[in-house]
């Protein structure tokens, strides 16, 4: 199994928790009580919409890159 890289845009809600979209894989929306849990079910949504296109036989988005030799990516580190 090869692994697939997209980026996520993740924003904070007011009433609390965040929400994770992606520009690279149109449909995926998740949602979490943190940035963990947010990641977690992007990363679960972007697997089973990544098989449906397998699975269909459907072009993948232009966005999704598989890594060359490195990548880049921010984490988010809690303080205080």
């Amino acid at each position: 199994m090869s692994e697939i890289f997209i980026k996520l845009q993740i924003e904070a809600l007011d009433e609390g928790g965040y929400v994770a979209t992606s520009n690279d894989l149109p449909g995926l929306v998740a949602q979490g009580r943190t940035l963990a849990e947010t990641i977690e079910v992007a990363h679960d949504v972007a697997r089973k919409l990544i098989e449906s296109y397998e699975k269909h036989g459907d072009p993948m988005p232009p966005g999704i890159r598989k890594l060359d030799k490195e990548i880049e990516i921010d984490i988010a580190v809690g303080i205080g």
